[in-house]
């Protein structure tokens, strides 16, 4: 999340190159994406675990 933070403060900021942005949210796509695969494990595991209640 803070990564998410410092690259948003990033691509706002006006002295920010059109190519430095392409790539931070280029990162940021990516982050988001492993956010979610995090989510859906934890999601998956929690399912698993209630099943064996």
């Amino acid at each position: 999340m803070a990564e998410l933070e410092r690259i948003a403060d990033q691509v706002e900021d006006p002295q920010t190159s059109f190519d430095d942005i392409r790539g931070l949210v280029e990162r940021s796509q990516k982050l988001v994406d492993e956010c979610r695969k995090y989510l859906r494990t934890v999601r998956e595991t929690l399912e698993d675990d209630a099943k064996d209640l």
